[in-house]
């Protein structure tokens, strides 16, 4: 099924643009985590840096120029560790190189062991609307072996802390950790829950290559739940934040309607970003082509990359329409609102065969859900992988008759 011509000529779909800041540092790192962060005992030089950001985002201006910012991310490593005279500064270059949105989202992610008031009070001062506060555990122990610095004390008082300063505030819980059982996960998510909460990300910990935790687990020295147990804790986290009025509009995330992150919907429905800062990924359109960027992720580097060339961006690969297409399926079937398959035609020229797409809806993995959209079920949500094998699969059958057809006219 070969797409429309009015809807090749729009492949962005309306979807925005925002501003991905990557704050590398951290005061310590976590075994679990294969971001790009890092630990620097002897300090680091913030204005430097700070002149860094903002070469960078003049780069990134006149590659993307004319967009109207609808979100600004800080992520990190801890961006909580950023001054925030550097925060506004970076607030404050943005705003001179683009329009920003009047309700434009700017969220800060933070760590509870970096939480200040007045700190706080700076952040919001410099522009930051938003934050996301990596919580991780509610139980002494647990922290201590996710490698935590806060006690549980220290995050419901940062919490408490953020909301006195922002309108909106999320926070991070990690579930199916070592030796966790399921009764465990409803008290402390019970626990979450009862702060009354708008957003919450609840994320199951995987062990991700490279990582302290990949070598216990490879040593057999870490031991995670059985995979039915992370099962039913999927399945009761689901319940719970349903119940508690915060259903997942992806599969980790949880709202109350009006909640969603902004930014973070950006990427699901692939949407245009700028990735600054060391180690950032960004997704442009320039020139018609959709391109893939990626910087260097030592900040050392990175910073002295920009000095020689004004920005550290190492790849700017220009992404095929197959690659745009698996792309956007593998970020937006995550979401509650699930895929628009004209929007994929717009970026592969083709929609999936229609025989895949009935078979998955009759094993009851697929469902439509208005228009020319389509979700998984959550039996789907249980085997997204094998849905987006499937469905990718479909588009490269679709390919190869639309091919066979052109040879033979």
């Amino acid at each position: 099924m070969p797409a429309p011509a009015s809807l090749l000529a729009r492949p962005d779909s309306g979807a925005g643009f925002g501003i991905y800041i990557h704050w590398p540092f951290c005061a310590s790192k976590c075994p679990y985590c294969d971001f790009n962060s890092h630990v620097r005992s002897g300090g680091i030089d913030a204005a430097k840096f700070e002149r860094a950001y903002l070469s960078e985002l003049r780069h990134w201006a006149a590659l993307a120029p004319g967009r109207s910012v609808g979100s600004v991310f800080f992520g990190g490593g801890t961006p909580s560790l950023m001054r925030a005279a550097t925060v506004g500064a970076i607030l404050d270059a943005i705003g001179g190189h683009w329009r920003v949105d009047a309700d434009a989202e700017i969220t800060l992610e933070a760590n509870p062991s970096s939480v200040e008031a007045g700190r706080f009070r700076g952040y919001r001062a410099a522009g930051v609307n938003r934050v996301s506060l990596g919580v991780q555990s509610l139980n002494d122990g647990e922290l201590r072996a996710l490698g935590r610095l806060h006690t549980a004390r220290e995050a419901l008082a940062a919490i408490d802390i953020a909301r006195r300063a922002f309108d909106r505030v999320s926070f991070d819980l990690i579930y199916a950790r070592p030796q966790q059982t399921r009764r465990a996960w409803r008290a402390e998510l019970s626990e979450a829950l009862a702060l009354a909460p708008r957003h919450v990300s609840l994320y199951q910990l995987t062990i991700e290559p490279g990582t302290p935790f990949a070598q216990l687990h490879a040593r057999g020295k870490l031991d995670l739940p059985a995979s039915e147990t992370a099962r039913a804790c999927y399945e009761l986290t689901q319940e719970l934040t349903e119940r508690a009025g915060l259903p997942a509009y992806e599969i980790s995330n949880h709202a109350m309607q009006g909640e969603e992150c902004r930014h973070n919907l950006l990427y699901w429905r692939y949407g245009e970003y700028a990735g600054v800062g060391p180690g950032a990924h960004g997704r442009i359109l320039v020139g018609g082509e959709r391109r893939a960027t990626r910087t260097e992720p030592l900040p050392e580097r990175w910073a002295l990359r920009v000095g020689e060339a004004g920005h550290g961006i190492l790849e700017a690969t220009g992404l095929s329409d197959e690659e745009q297409a698996d792309e956007y399926l593998l970020m937006a079937l995550r979401l509650s609102e699930g895929i628009d398959l004209d929007r994929l035609a717009a970026l592969s020229g083709l929609a999936p065969h229609r025989q895949a797409v009935a078979a998955l809806i009759e094993r009851g993995l697929l469902e439509r859900c208005g228009g020319s959209r389509l979700r998984a079920t959550p039996a789907g949500r249980l085997i997204l992988n094998e849905i987006l094998r499937r469905l990718a699969g479909s588009l490269e059958t679709a390919r190869s008759v639309e091919i066979d057809r052109a040879r033979q006219r």
